[in-house]
């Protein structure tokens, strides 16, 4: 899966636990810029690409992640590692 494919599937897992079809990612994207990304949320987005890629995240892979692309740079890892 590439990393446009990844950040097309990441695009449909935020607007569906936002409930926001008006969400665009792009690899820049972070907490600051998505209304209600509090850590409840970020919880339930994890949970979410967990389910939607079939892969599991360890606490400290995630720790040190900014932005959206480094999350889609992670999956990718992950499903490249299967």
């Amino acid at each position: 899966m590439t990393e446009t494919e990844i950040l097309h599937t990441l695009n449909q897992v935020f607007r569906d636990v936002f409930d926001n079809d008006d969400i665009a990612l792009t690899t820049k994207t972070t907490a600051e810029d998505i209304e209600g990304w509090d850590s409840q949320a970020h919880v339930n987005l994890i949970v979410a690409a967990e389910v939607r890629f079939g892969i599991r995240f360890r606490t400290a892979e995630l720790e040190s992640l900014h932005d959206v692309g480094q999350f889609a740079q992670l999956i990718q890892t992950k499903l490249a590692g299967r």
